[in-house]
C-alpha cells in the first residue's frame, strides 16, 4: 500500500509565478480540536494539550482561539504561509521559516463555510466624520504632526490613521464614537502587526474617542498607548486653510 501523503494547504505564490484567478467566495475553515500547539521561529512558545478551535481562512492564515477571550487568539501566522497536514500533526510554515506545530489528539468539528463577498466595514456617521476630520486637522494631535494614510492596511483590517509625530515616528491612530476596551484590544492587534515591519517599527498608538471608559483608558495607559478625547463640534468648527494665502 503506497503511503499516504501530508496534505498541502493555502500555498503561498513564488515569486515570478503567476496569480491564481480571484475568487468569488471565501471559504473558512473551523476545526475544534483538542490540541497542543508549539510555535518554532525567533522565540519559542507551547499552547498545552486542550480543546480548542482552529480557525483557517482563505488568506492562508491560520489562527488558535480559546473559549476564555472575545476575538484575540491564543497564537497565529499571518499570510503569505502555507499548512501542511498530516493525520494527527498540523505545521504551518512561512516564509521566514517561522512554525506552528499543532498536534491533534481527537477532531470534534472539522467544516468548511462559504462567506459569500464582503462588503466591508460602514461606519457610522459620527465615527466616519471623525476620521475624517481628525485626518484633515491631524495636528490636533500633536504640533508637526503630518497625515501618512488614512485607512492604513495591515493583515487584519485597516487602522484608521497613520501618522508621523514631529520627530518623524509612526503613530497609528484608532478612532472611535466611544472607547472601550474592545477598540484598545483592536488597536493593540494592529500595533503588534505593524511593528513587524522594519520600514514603519517602532509604532506608537494612539487611542481618540469622543468618550473613553476608565477601564479602556486604564488597559491603554497599561499598554503604552496614549489616549485622546475628541471634541467633534470643536473639530468641525476649525477653519480649513487649504485655499487661504496668509
Amino acid at each position: 500500500m503506497a503511503d499516504r501523503k501530508p496534505k498541502v494547504s493555502h500555498v503561498a505564490v513564488p515569486a515570478g509565478a503567476p496569480e491564481p484567478a480571484p475568487r468569488s467566495l471565501s471559504a473558512v475553515r473551523l476545526v475544534i480540536a483538542r490540541c497542543q500547539v508549539d510555535y518554532v521561529g525567533r522565540l519559542t512558545a507551547h499552547l498545552p494539550m486542550a480543546q480548542r478551535l482552529l480557525l483557517i481562512k482563505s488568506d492562508g492564515s491560520v489562527s488558535i482561539h480559546s473559549d476564555d477571550r472575545a476575538y484575540k487568539p491564543l497564537n497565529w501566522m499571518s499570510p503569505p504561509c502555507w499548512l501542511i497536514e498530516d493525520p494527527d500533526v498540523w505545521v504551518v510554515q512561512n516564509k521566514a521559516g517561522e512554525k506552528l506545530i499543532i498536534t491533534l489528539a481527537e477532531v470534534l468539528h472539522d467544516s468548511k463555510h462559504e462567506l459569500g463577498p464582503e462588503p466591508g466595514l460602514v461606519k457610522d456617521g459620527v465615527e466616519a466624520d471623525l476620521q475624517k476630520l481628525l485626518a484633515e486637522h491631524v495636528t490636533t494631535l500633536g504640533d508637526g504632526w503630518t497625515l501618512v494614510r488614512r485607512e492604513f492596511p495591515t493583515p487584519i483590517g485597516p487602522v484608521d490613521l497613520m501618522c508621523r509625530d514631529a520627530k518623524g515616528g509612526s503613530v497609528a491612530v484608532e478612532i472611535k464614537r466611544r472607547g472601550e476596551i474592545d477598540g484598545v484590544e483592536q488597536l493593540t492587534r494592529y500595533l503588534e502587526l505593524l511593528n513587524r515591519d522594519p520600514l514603519l517599527a517602532p509604532v506608537r498608538g494612539v487611542f481618540a474617542a469622543q468618550q473613553i471608559k476608565p477601564q479602556a483608558r486604564t488597559l491603554a495607559e497599561d499598554r503604552g498607548i496614549r489616549c485622546v478625547v475628541l471634541d467633534y463640534d470643536a473639530l468641525r468648527g476649525i477653519e480649513s486653510d487649504e485655499f487661504r494665502l496668509f
